[in-house]
């Protein structure tokens, strides 16, 4: 009995619960960060006086909990926010597309005409059945004469012929029923499909409004479900002219939401996800630890690996399809740079689907000052690189990221830039240049090994040849080395240096070289190097 009371209770307060609301919210702006969006949405909807539950559809699958924000008028409160991606119930009927509504109103206005049909159709039926159940009757036990029987008979076969036919019409104008439901269902499924792609995601809101009418909510969240990095097309002419930057983004998003016609911000920094008040400590400046890349030293610069590609036409192609475009395109954006990040946000809208793939916004054009000058090593590579130097390079709010270069209307390859090196010039690699001419070739009979009593002797010369097949002047920075010993038995001794500028904590050879149109330089250089006999050295 008590089960029973409970269960009584339990169906009642099913009856008497309010039906949820359902909202179906859009997004409006999207701050990206590097792996992280901060998304505000926007939603209508008529709410009526009292307390509410309201389902806003079409968030992101996956999102931040503790960073969900309501925005909502005065007379109205939030009591609780939940989120969640697996949301079911009875009521939840797609009405937000208005296309889609009219189809199912059809659809159930079309299913209501079937069954009247089938209900006339079916008393027809009966009524035919009855019919003939009474003719039997009354043949059987019937007093009739003759024409009384006649009268009975024409009867019978007029009302059978009248139902007979009703059940006639009655059947074509259901198959023309189901053939119209048919095509509404169809219908539907074609605008189900065509629909804007909305995500599983679902905020459940407890409200409570003073008056009943139609209310505006803002939403705000952050999701991780996208990313965004920096990306670069370098390009110049010649070592005569600046560097043509397009500094570009790559974004990419997978929260489930397609975002349509957004206004896009790009950050730098890290989204907030503390609510505690922050409190400012004493700063203490400290020195950075220095990152290599490539072949570098405490004088040398800055060197990058250059990709070659096979596509390189193409790319080229492309790039100049594209500049025009862009270049308008990069008036609208502004950027921002505070303390500790940038930010940069763009005025034009964008649509950035929820696939994954990757999305080209250009953000700004910008003209480089540079200074070329070729840099070599020759011991590590046979071919001269063109380096382009710049200079007060912080004010264009570089940030590290792949760059695609152009030069002399080629597409050279890849390189990196990093604008958080120490160095005041930033060195932006320009790709290998074949037109200048490097060997290092080992001198056969200025080398050699001798036998001392106790020691071995190992003399080493090289030539470095250098040749400039260009059109015009150069300027070639040109780097070797040799070794040093961190072993007391271990002597070394420069016997010739090519008058280079030596560094003795390094041991690196440095020549600043400028070559005519034509013109070939050699520069020899020999070192010996002394160690006990019983002893080998693995890396000489």
């Amino acid at each position: 009995m008590k089960n029973l009371f409970f269960a009584f209770l339990f169906i009642s307060a099913i009856s008497l619960a309010q039906k949820p609301i359902f909202t179906t919210a859009k997004v409006k702006s999207a701050t990206v960060y590097f792996n992280a969006a901060e998304l505000t949405q926007s939603t209508s909807l008529s709410l009526p006086a009292g307390t509410s539950e309201v389902v806003i559809k079409n968030v992101a699958n996956y999102l931040n909990e503790n960073t969900v924000q309501i925005g909502a008028p005065s007379s109205v409160t939030v009591l609780s926010v939940q989120f969640t991606n697996n949301y079911i119930s009875e009521f939840e009927i797609d009405e937000s597309n208005p296309t889609i509504k009219k189809v199912r109103d059809s659809i159930t206005l079309i299913q209501k005409e079937i069954g009247k049909v089938q209900i006339e159709k079916s008393s027809n039926t009966k009524t035919i059945e009855l019919l003939d159940k009474n003719q039997l009757v009354a043949g059987q036990n019937s007093g009739l004469n003759v024409a009384e029987l006649i009268k009975m008979v024409d009867y019978y076969k007029a009302k059978r012929s009248e139902l007979s036919n009703t059940i006639t019409t009655l059947t074509e104008k259901e198959t023309k029923f189901n053939e119209t439901l048919k095509r509404l269902n169809s219908k539907l499924e074609i605008n189900t499909k065509n629909e804007e792609k909305n995500s599983t995601g679902k905020l459940i809101l407890q409200v409570m409004n003073e008056v009943a009418g139609t209310v505006n909510l803002d939403i705000n969240y952050i999701t991780n479900s996208a990313t965004w990095a920096p990306f670069y097309d370098l390009r110049a002419d010649s070592v005569k002219d600046p560097i043509n930057m397009m500094y570009k983004a790559q974004v990419s998003q997978n929260s489930g939401i397609d975002w349509k016609k957004v206004k896009l911000t790009l950050s730098s920094g890290n989204p907030n996800q503390n609510n505690q008040a922050p409190l400012l400590q004493a700063w203490f400046l400290r020195y950075a630890q220095e990152l290599n890349f490539g072949y570098t030293s405490a004088n040398a610069p800055v060197m990058y690996n250059v990709i070659q590609s096979k596509d390189g036409d193409s790319e080229v192609a492309e790039y100049d399809k594209k500049m025009e475009e862009r270049s308008s395109i990069t008036n609208y954006t502004n950027i921002n740079e505070n303390q500790l990040n940038v930010s940069f946000d763009i005025d034009i809208p964008y649509d950035i689907l929820s696939n994954g793939k990757v999305h080209s916004v250009a953000l700004k054009d910008i003209k480089l000052p540079a200074t070329y000058k070729y840099y070599a090593v020759p011991k590590a590579e046979k071919e001269a690189f063109l380096l382009a130097e710049i200079s007060d390079y912080s004010k264009y709010n570089l940030l590290p990221g792949e760059a695609n270069i152009i030069f002399e209307g080629m597409y050279v390859g890849k390189t990196n830039i990093n604008p958080n090196q120490t160095s005041d010039t930033l060195n932006l690699s320009m790709g290998k240049d074949k037109k200048i001419s490097i060997k290092r070739e080992k001198v056969v009979d200025k080398s050699g090994t001798k036998f001392l009593s106790s020691y071995k002797e190992q003399v080493f010369t090289y030539d470095l040849t250098v040749r400039n097949n260009k059109k015009e002047e150069v300027f070639l920075l040109l780097k070797d080395q040799y070794p040093l010993s961190t072993d007391k038995e271990i002597t070394i001794e420069v016997l010739e240096d090519g008058k280079a500028k030596v560094n003795s904590e390094t041991g690196i050879l440095t020549w600043e070289l400028k070559l005519a149109q034509n013109e070939t330089k050699k520069i020899r250089i020999s070192y010996k190097v002394k160690y006990p006999k019983d002893k080998v050295i693995g890396n000489l």
